[in-house]
């Protein structure tokens, strides 16, 4: 399954986690793992607090800091500074999945992250079931 994601800014973090879920129950799969994968060089997927705001803002502040957008990079497309912070949040997560529900801590959503929008991406949602 793809879930459409559209992104406002050049650097972002949508919590998809709703639609992740949506995923899961129309699978009707109860117990196995569930990937999740951006399908895009410049978009990342990662897991993190989705309880309050502010932590996305001080980790996109960060990211930008330590990979600012202008660094005279070489690739031609002008967006190696994306191309590096995919690099370190990495394309996809594997979450548990238990009795038709993922294996989330308290705090925890899954975040498309946005590092060359806006745009429409597309996330691949696989889901395994346990034999």
């Amino acid at each position: 399954m793809q879930i459409s994601v559209k992104t406002s800014q050049r650097t972002q973090m949508i919590d998809i986690t709703s639609q992740v879920r949506r995923a899961v129950e129309e699978s009707k799969i109860q117990n196995g793992l569930v990937h999740v994968c951006s399908m895009h060089t410049t978009g990342a997927i990662t897991i993190n607090e989705n309880a309050d705001p502010a932590v996305e803002i001080d980790i996109l502040n960060t990211i930008n800091k330590v990979i600012p957008w202008d660094d005279h990079f070489k690739h031609m497309e002008g967006n190696s500074a994306a191309h590096i912070k995919v690099s370190l949040f990495g394309p996809s997560e594997l979450i548990p999945l238990e009795n038709g529900s993922l294996v989330l801590g308290t705090w925890q959503g899954i975040f498309f992250c946005e590092f060359d929008g806006p745009r429409t991406r597309r996330v691949n949602v696989k889901i395994l079931a346990d034999s």
